[in-house]
């Protein structure tokens, strides 16, 4: 389970709006979430050997794919995004969230899963 846990989150405009309950505040980008989707369709996933194995066709992107239709909290760890072209697997953890932020107090820090 990740340490960092949200205070609120909220779709704003084009992005994600979140704030931390250590103060910091992340504004994501719904451009920058869909292109990071950690499922395994987008990022690929372990064989039973380690190595990582990539799907072998993926759905081309369109206008539809990062607009961001809903979300659902899962569990006390992330979220599960929905997009407007109905991808919905990604599981956005709190702390790969907290880590995509590119703000300039972000930027270079490491922040941990726990």
């Amino acid at each position: 389970m990740d340490t960092l846990q949200p205070d609120s989150y909220q779709a704003f405009g084009e992005y994600l709006a979140v704030a931390w309950a250590d103060g910091h505040e992340s504004m994501l980008a719904y451009t920058q979430l869909r292109d990071a989707c950690p499922c395994a369709n987008c990022k690929g996933e372990p064989d039973l050997m380690g190595r990582m194995m990539m799907p072998t066709k993926q759905s081309a992107r369109t206008t539809q794919s990062y607009k961001l239709v809903g979300m659902q909290p899962v569990g006390q760890y992330g979220l599960q995004l929905i997009w407007g072209d109905g991808h919905n697997t990604g599981i956005y953890t709190f702390g790969y969230l907290r880590r995509l932020c590119d703000c300039n107090s972000c930027t270079g820090a490491q922040v941990a899963d726990s």
